[in-house]
């Protein structure tokens, strides 16, 4: 166990410097057809209560950020945040008071760029996904629940380890082999214990197999890996487990719904989609929705972070899926949904990180000022 100092908020000290080091794992497409590829019959009982039907725990008071859990020289202390301003239902998930987005606004605050940082404070305070990093799983998922638990909230959590993840493109890499995948996964499984996390798991990893990117002699051990993710994190009492299943602008739902049942989706409590994606909010329940009938009506939760404007069109095919321009935030997060198979709208991409170094942005993850403050120019 490491012993390494801890932030006022919980959270590992060492975690919030190698988030900003590059540990950040976004986005893969489908280079060939043009098109980004990311990102229980009935629910589970006893332990558990349906995500968009929980009540939310408001945290008492606000979250200083403390310039002693930043990364390198940082912007220092930043505007104080509590749950005000979030949308209704979206006080379930906690908010990292050091995310890039707080560090940046921050920043701003300090130069005296107050228009800057209010555009950033509504990426600022919404909650996001935590993207766990290869190396330090266990450290990383005690962290992030710790800090959620301790303000009287549920972590998101997005994994994205998966052997041979992304087809060597832009976000390629991932664990090893399997082996080590499966030590991997119980090091995430082994840092949440009894705290409460919603995990989306593996963006990409169905939709590369269905669409060809990943090479079919890797298929049947990704399935194995899926299902046994499923069923290994379904055994912790306070986690839900969303499979990621593409977005609407991806084929069909009927070329997706039987990899999802040899990928576990019986033992899940549902599935996301639009994971990385511009997709609208619309688009994305219908596709859902048509998705879940196929799947003995498992419910599902929406990536809205950046699908305020919908998808981009302007260009190349082969390009709209990677830093569009135009984008916008989408509706913020919320368990308020509305509809009884939607559980929630979530921000699992975060706005702001970029896809990719393309059109002008830098590598995949990597946090871009310029591109968040178009996303919060734009949003209505």
């Amino acid at each position: 166990m490491r012993t390494e100092a801890l932030c006022q908020d919980g959270t590992d000290a060492a975690l919030h410097r190698r988030r900003t080091e590059g540990e950040c794992m976004y986005g893969s497409h489908d280079g060939r057809r043009g098109v980004r590829t990311g990102r229980r019959t009935g629910r589970r009982t006893g332990r558990r209560t349906g995500l968009g039907r929980a009540g939310a725990v408001a945290a008492a008071g606000a979250v200083l950020l403390l310039a002693g859990c930043t990364s390198g020289p940082g912007p220092g202390p930043g505007p104080a945040r509590g749950a005000a301003g979030r949308s209704p239902g979206g006080e379930r998930y906690w908010v990292n008071p050091d995310g890039n987005a707080a560090r940046q606004a921050a920043a701003y605050t300090r130069d005296g760029d107050g228009a800057g940082a209010a555009l950033i404070e509504r990426i600022a305070r919404q909650p996001v996904g935590e993207w766990i990093g290869p190396d330090t799983p266990e450290a990383e998922a005690k962290g992030l629940t710790e800090a959620a638990a301790k303000a009287g909230r549920e972590a998101l959590l997005v994994l994205y380890n998966i052997p041979h993840r992304d087809c060597g493109q832009f976000s390629r890499g991932g664990a090893a082999d399997g082996n080590a995948y499966r030590t991997w996964l119980e090091g995430v499984a082994r840092g949440i214990g009894d705290r409460r996390a919603t995990v989306i798991l593996e963006p990409d990893a169905l939709l590369h197999m269905v669409d060809g990117c990943t090479p079919q002699e890797f298929h049947e051990e990704r399935y194995d890996l899926l299902k046994g993710a499923v069923e290994r994190l379904g055994r912790q009492p306070g986690v839900r487990v969303y499979v990621d299943a593409g977005n609407a602008g991806w084929r069909t739902p009927d070329a997706l719904f039987r990899p999802l049942r040899r990928a576990g989706i019986g033992a899940a409590d549902g599935f996301a989609v639009n994971v990385s994606n511009f997709q609208t909010t619309r688009a994305s329940t219908e596709f859902g929705k048509r998705l879940s009938a196929k799947v003995g009506g498992k419910p599902f939760v929406i990536d809205t972070s950046r699908n305020g404007n919908g998808p981009y069109r302007g260009g190349a095919p082969g390009e709209n899926w990677c830093n569009p321009p135009g984008r916008a935030l989408g509706d913020p997060p919320t368990t308020d949904t509305g509809d009884a198979l939607v559980d929630a709208h979530l921000w699992i991409k975060r706005p702001g990180e970029s896809d990719g170094d393309c059109r002008g942005g830098p590598k995949a993850g990597a946090w871009w000022p310029e591109y968040a403050l178009g996303l919060a120019r734009a949003a209505k």
